[in-house]
């Protein structure tokens, strides 16, 4: 375990692909706007896979922030629980969704995956190249965000505002 923090958010995504970054710039948002306690662990997971294992060893929980594709309208935000998680991306394509089911695949296997994750996602209009989320993404990006922290309440984690936090942290360009 390279630390001793309960909680892992990770956030998961390409952000040279427009959309599939939501997951990156919603963690990068969530850090910018809160004053994340000790017991969090924030991490950028990029599109990495089998190579996030050691930093989601001896986690008690953990909450993924992704671009997921729910078949819904651009900006969507919807859930997956642990045990939807990996049956739903079976059938779904994306530039880093066959990791996340590898990765929970490999923790289960191992046995170094938490009993309780959760994935809240944002239905994504465009994967093409370009850094920065679209603008139906950005009109629901703090419905996102919301999502985010009233997770993490479920489990016992209040996280307060910064005081002078700006937003909506890098989203365009």
């Amino acid at each position: 375990m390279l630390n001793d923090k309960e909680i892992a958010v990770i956030g998961i995504g390409n952000t040279l692909m427009s959309d599939d970054g939501a997951g990156v710039f919603a963690l990068e948002t969530l850090i910018e706007r809160y004053e994340l306690p000790e017991n969090i662990d924030p991490i950028d997971g990029g599109t990495k896979g089998l190579e996030l294992l050691p930093f989601v060893e001896g986690k008690e929980k953990i909450l993924f922030i992704d671009a997921v594709n729910f078949n819904k309208a651009p900006g969507y935000v919807g859930e997956l629980s642990k045990h939807e998680i990996p049956d739903y991306f079976a059938t779904k394509l994306s530039v880093h969704q066959i990791a996340l089911p590898d990765l929970i695949g490999a923790g289960k296997l191992l046995g170094t995956l938490p009993e309780e994750f959760h994935l809240i996602g944002i239905q994504p209009l465009s994967i093409d190249m370009g850094y920065g989320i679209t603008p139906p993404l950005k009109s629901h990006f703090d419905e996102l965000i919301e999502r985010v922290v009233e997770k993490l309440k479920t489990w016992g984690v209040v996280l307060r505002l910064k005081e002078q936090s700006e937003s909506p942290g890098k989203l365009s360009d």
